[in-house]
């Protein structure tokens, strides 16, 4: 896979954070990677709802959001151009002009910078 006319997302910060509330702009099927689901199940439909729950990297290049699909009791694995910010929960002073996380538990350098400075 040639990188060369492809941004390598893990040389910026991450666009969703773990808490915020996202909605898939397509739907995905099961490629085996899902236990309990036929190869081919469609596992979230465009426009379901979820949560970031973590977030992980693919070939040293690409974010993976882990999100909680809680209506359909799913966790996907999905990429950044497959997900949107859910417009309905905005608050300002987010990074993406409206705070839309929930409380996390996940502490990372940038909190607790954040925390020295207060």
């Amino acid at each position: 896979m040639s990188t060369d006319d492809r941004e390598i997302e893990v040389y910026r910060a991450p666009r969703y954070m773990p808490g915020d509330k996202v909605v898939s702009k397509r739907s995905i099927k099961n490629d085996g990677t899902m236990a309990g689901r036929e190869i081919g199940e469609v596992v979230v439909k465009k426009g379901d709802v979820g949560y970031v729950r973590d977030i992980g990297v693919f070939l040293q290049q690409f974010y993976i959001y882990s999100v909680d699909f809680v209506a359909r009791a799913n966790i996907v694995g999905m990429r950044e151009r497959e997900l949107v910010p859910d417009e309905t929960n905005v608050r300002v002073g987010s990074a993406l002009a409206g705070e839309t996380r929930l409380q996390s538990h996940i502490v990372t350098r940038q909190t607790l910078a954040q925390k020295e400075t207060i």
